[in-house]
């Protein structure tokens, strides 16, 4: 049985490390909080140990809010902007970020983005393009509409954290959202998702978009059957429908991850022992992480 590829939303995992840990708990003795680095370093270890992949790539965010879907959707992200186009984070957590990306290199584990995309663009082509089977691992809810039985691409999702992952098949997505994996992008731009600053049609919450995408399949065979006086649709949901034209059009690119970004040039098979130990014990050492190091390194070996 081939093993997989373990494709990791980066920012995913290490945001929900820092928010899961207390600062206060992980350290250095000079006071500075590394509580993102050991969460990161022991979810990926508990990755390696329990999926048994043999590549591993991370995903990072070059673009987290890329010009050309804010173009198309001006409120995308737009409430998690600090100023300019920088994204607000944790002065504690952006410090640690470099370290971070430090000790998966020193490891020999890839981590990079794509200038004008964001990390799920990423995954999306990794999903694409790499051989199968891939396990994407993140907790963002947009990557079920990766999840594809045929091609042998699962969805990690970690929305509960790691220990608690749901191990997403296409009959999951279908029974927890009532929407063909494939669809899942058409849903998330009719529904709507606040956490991402997209408003969704008025007046259509999730039960009436995926009857719709049931009944008619996508947003461009739903927006068609619009125009067809004889396709069913109750007065009300398509005067919603109707008034939410343009906004849909707008918001399935959005909503939809690339599967074509160009990649740099990467070596995905998984180190069984750390690429610079050197730089790997230095780093364990300056920052207080030889636990999380040392939990990382014997997953990676056995």
């Amino acid at each position: 049985m081939t093993r997989p590829l373990l494709a990791v939303d980066a920012p995913s995992l290490y945001f929900r490390a820092f928010h899961g840990i207390p600062e206060k708990a992980a350290q250095t003795e000079a006071g500075e909080p590394v509580n993102a680095i050991r969460g990161f370093l022991d979810m990926i270890a508990q990755l390696v140990r329990t999926r048994r992949p043999d590549r591993l790539v991370c995903a990072l965010d070059a673009d987290w809010r890329p010009a050309w879907r804010v173009e198309l959707v001006p409120s995308y992200k737009a409430h998690r902007v600090a100023h300019g186009a920088v994204e607000e984070v944790p002065a504690s957590l952006e410090r640690q970020v470099p370290v971070l990306l430090e000790v998966l290199a020193a490891v020999g584990i890839p981590a990079f983005g794509v200038p004008g995309y964001e990390a799920d663009d990423v995954l999306g082509t990794l999903a694409a393009t790499q051989e199968a089977p891939v396990e994407v691992v993140s907790g963002d809810r947009d990557l079920f509409q990766l999840v594809d039985d045929a091609r042998g691409t699962r969805l990690l999702y970690c929305g509960r954290g790691v220990a608690k992952l749901e191990d997403a098949d296409e009959a999951l997505v279908q029974a927890k959202y009532g929407v063909r994996a494939h669809y899942y992008a058409d849903f998330a731009a009719m529904r709507g998702d606040a956490s991402d600053g997209l408003p969704g049609v008025a007046g259509v919450g999730e039960k009436t978009a995926a009857r719709l995408i049931e009944r008619y399949g996508g947003i461009a065979e739903i927006l068609a059957a619009l125009d067809d006086p004889e396709s069913g649709f109750a007065p009300g949901v398509r005067t919603k429908l109707n008034a939410g034209r343009e906004y849909l059009a707008r918001a399935l690119p959005v909503c939809r991850v690339a599967l074509d970004v160009e990649l740099p040039a990467f070596d995905a098979a998984l180190p069984k022992a750390p690429r610079d130990p050197d730089a790997l014990l230095a780093l364990a050492q300056r920052w207080n992480l030889a636990g999380s190091a040392r939990r990382l390194v014997d997953a990676l070996a056995g």
